[in-house]
């Protein structure tokens, strides 16, 4: 029986003077493991992605001199949890 792999959402984002080439290989790196990029940003050198966890520890290896920087994606909320009451 094959291994439950569990995926996280994440977005992988790269300094501005990384070769694109790097950034197609992070990608390649991760659909090939399984994942899925869902999208892919204009404003940053970066994507998001739909991954599994060994494929990020992957990608985060690919370059010592462009280093990915690999966050969690999530809802961010500015309602605290201690508001006025309103």
């Amino acid at each position: 029986m094959a291994k439950a792999t569990h995926h996280k959402s994440v977005i992988i984002s790269y300094p501005n003077d990384t070769p694109q080439s790097v950034v197609d290989e992070a990608m390649e790196s991760i659909e090939k493991a399984g994942g899925k990029i869902t999208h892919k940003y204009n404003i940053i050198k970066g994507f998001a992605a739909e991954a599994p966890e060994e494929s990020l520890q992957t990608v985060s290896t690919l370059s010592t001199l462009y280093a990915a920087s690999i966050e969690e994606d999530g809802v961010v909320s500015t309602q605290g949890g201690g508001g006025m009451g309103i």
